[in-house]
């Protein structure tokens, strides 16, 4: 289990905020190309229904929630994970977890279409995809974890929407200009990463990636893959960061990371066969990414996974 992002509340929130209903109780605050919405819940309850007009970006901040969406399974809905909803979206909502005491809370960000067109145009012209792609802004459900930018930015924007502020709209502005291009960026990386798990990639990032993650064991250079990319070694390490919100050598030790998370989950494992394994050439720097990403040493990650599996 990596690090878990767990986002809070200005003081200034639950000072001003009424409670008036024990289910989904709203508080609102308005910008001029967004509204957030906090939601708290303090009773258990099943299947409530909740929709709104514009897209939505959803961020679980406190208990879970188990939601059931279109083209989705039931799945669970915690902190340190955010959900994008296209406007009109139904959300059909369990709190299996909500007391008086304890209770699930929610925030949903409705951001104006005319913002998302504006940025989604300023990404095109700026910063465009490869093989003739274009940035769009998805028109279905997106699941996924915050990152630490992610997670930094809606800190910011909760501090900046219940601030009473002369230039709140502009400073908010700028902020969620940013949001969207990290959650488009989080989107384009989840796509390529599961084109490259079912062998469907059909662009030269994609088969990047997938040759990345077949190779972790190996040495692997900028150099080499911006020539089996067809691209100069800066062309290429500009489009990748773009299209994946983070450095080539970022997203290749996030994968061998995955990679030596399995493998110490079996305790037979030796920790200087895994850092091996997975393409590190010592182990020193094995353990600083490592703890970098997980929080924890890759020692202390074994008889972590150890008690548990017992």
């Amino acid at each position: 289990m990596g690090l878990i992002r767990r986002m809070h509340l200005s003081k200034r929130h639950f000072e001003g905020r009424k409670l008036e209903n024990l289910v989904e109780n709203q508080t609102t605050y308005l910008a001029q190309h967004a509204e957030l919405h906090i939601f708290e819940t303090h009773q258990q309850a099943e299947q409530v229904l909740l929709t709104f007009n514009e897209p939505i970006l959803a961020s679980m901040i406190q208990g879970k929630k188990v939601m059931h969406l279109r083209d989705y399974d039931s799945f669970e809905f915690v902190p340190g994970e955010s959900l994008v909803l296209p406007s009109n979206e139904v959300m059909c909502i369990d709190f299996p977890d909500a007391r008086r005491d304890t209770p699930t809370m929610c925030s949903a960000m409705a951001i104006s279409e005319d913002k998302l067109h504006e940025v989604v145009m300023f990404m095109n012209e700026t910063m465009p995809k490869v093989d003739n792609k274009e940035w769009r802004y998805m028109d279905y459900n997106f699941h996924f974890t915050n990152n630490a930018g992610i997670y930094q930015l809606l800190q910011r924007l909760f501090f900046l929407f219940t601030e009473n502020h002369q230039s709140k709209d502009y400073f908010v502005n700028l902020i969620l200009q940013e949001l969207i291009v990290r959650v488009l960026q989080s989107d384009s990386k989840n796509r390529y990463l599961t084109e490259a798990l079912n062998n469907k990639t059909d662009t030269r990032l994609g088969f990047i990636i997938e040759y990345i993650r077949k190779h972790l064991h190996e040495n692997l250079t900028i150099q080499e893959l911006s020539t089996k990319a067809y691209m100069s070694e800066s062309n290429f390490y500009r489009v990748f960061k773009h299209e994946m919100g983070m450095s080539p050598v970022d997203f290749i030790n996030q994968e061998r990371i995955k990679l030596a998370s399995a493998l110490l989950q079996n305790p037979r494992n030796k920790i200087k066969e895994v850092f091996r394994k997975c393409g590190f050439e010592s182990r020193s720097y094995f353990n600083r990414v490592f703890k970098k990403m997980k929080g924890i040493s890759p020692r202390e990650y074994q008889i972590q996974q150890t008690q548990i599996i017992h």
